[in-house]
């Protein structure tokens, strides 16, 4: 016998988020996405990233200021604005209010002020973009094992096997006895690498990761789509909007984006100091 369909409230909610991110994140929907980012989005990226410290800074200082009762000060720094607004978060947080909208009119929205929703959309778009700096820093680290068999959890580490491999690869070049010779000679006798050489590298490949973190969604996305993950993020934000929680909560996944940076610049200073 066939049993009546589950109609309570959470279920049909839970029913309408799987749509949702099945046309936002899967192939065509992310595809779709991605357009907005041919654009400013590509001279925004490398800002963002070096504004994402700052950002995580913000976040903490927040609640130790409310712990501290400075109520005033704490809801200041909470409501600043870090990041310069991409396109493709625009896009997001669009498609994500129009979404909470639908909710509402089918009686399933969380009953939460209109700035409270907007301010937990905005979240929601800043941590997809730590999960796009996550996404990069895995692709950083698995290069670093194929090419040098080393682990590089960001650009600061990676930098320097390559500013050392094209230094060499010069060196061999400007050999005055040829190339085979200047392979057998820098092979005994490494080629020394200049500072400015490392620094160069190094913002060469920092703008080269920016841009790779602007569209590493194409693959994070389905990935977190297949795996479930999309769907848990978007109804922890509506449990949080339903626990009428106003303050904006640090996400793990900004934190996971900030250890790979303390990673990869506790590695580089290890190996400088291990010579």
């Amino acid at each position: 016998m066939l049993q009546p369909a589950d109609t309570r409230p959470m279920t049909r909610r839970e029913t309408e988020v799987r749509r949702f991110v099945r046309a936002r994140y899967g192939l065509r929907g992310t595809l779709a996405l991605h357009r907005h980012a041919l654009g400013l989005d590509l001279l925004r990226a490398p800002v963002n990233v070096m504004l994402s410290p700052l950002f995580l800074l913000v976040r903490l200082g927040a609640p130790i200021l409310r712990r501290l009762r400075l109520l005033q000060a704490a809801d200041w720094l909470a409501g600043r604005q870090i990041f310069l607004k991409s396109d493709v978060a625009r896009q997001i947080r669009a498609d994500l209010a129009y979404f909470i909208d639908d909710l509402a009119d089918k009686d399933l929205a969380p009953k939460a002020p209109p700035e409270s929703i907007a301010r937990a959309v905005a979240d929601y778009a800043e941590t997809r973009n730590a999960v796009a700096e996550i996404s990069t820093s895995l692709i950083v680290l698995v290069a670093g094992l194929v090419l040098f068999h080393r682990p590089t959890p960001g650009v600061i580490s990676l930098a320097g096997p390559i500013a050392h491999l094209q230094a060499q690869a010069q060196a061999v070049r400007d050999f005055a006895l040829g190339s085979w010779a200047g392979r057998m000679w820098y092979w005994a006798f490494p080629a020394e690498l200049s500072t400015a050489k490392l620094v160069l590298t190094g913002i060469g490949l920092a703008m080269l990761a920016s841009v790779m973190t602007t569209f590493a969604g194409l693959i994070a996305d389905p990935v977190q789509l297949w795996t479930g993950i999309h769907r848990r993020r978007v109804m922890r934000l509506l449990r949080r909007l339903d626990r009428a929680e106003n303050a904006p909560a640090l996400e793990r996944e900004h934190m996971l984006a900030r250890l790979g940076d303390l990673s990869d610049l506790a590695l580089s200073l290890w190996r400088s100091l291990k010579g």
